[in-house]
């Protein structure tokens, strides 16, 4: 272990993922957007509870995203911690791709679309 502090290995993940939360956020809204105007929903009126159930989707995308940190924290503890620096851009792909595939179906299912 190179002695480094649980404190310094949060500082350390944040810096690295917060930066990585705007792409994430950008390609899932990319993926909503496109579900939207294709769908024609954008054409009839979107009722509270349509609305609600949007912004917590949004916001359980969020949580799901901070899923990275308890595996970066736990890689950056053992004793893996430079190959895991090299390689944490892998982690950040594959959930990203997850996130579009389930934001895909998800916004399919709340824009209806067939």
């Amino acid at each position: 272990m190179d002695g480094a502090t649980f404190r310094e290995y949060t500082t350390e993940a944040i810096r690295y993922w917060e930066p990585r939360r705007i792409v994430y956020n950008l390609v899932l809204a990319a993926i909503v957007g496109i579900c939207f105007f294709t769908s024609g929903f954008y054409k009839r009126p979107f009722s509270l509870d349509e609305f609600l159930l949007f912004v917590l989707l949004c916001v359980l995308a969020n949580v799901a995203y901070c899923a990275a940190y308890v595996v970066d924290i736990f890689a950056q503890t053992s004793g893996f911690r430079e190959q895991w620096r090299n390689l944490r851009w892998v982690l950040f792909a594959i959930g990203l791709v997850f996130a579009a595939i389930l934001t895909r179906f998800w916004s399919m299912g709340l824009f209806s679309i067939q």
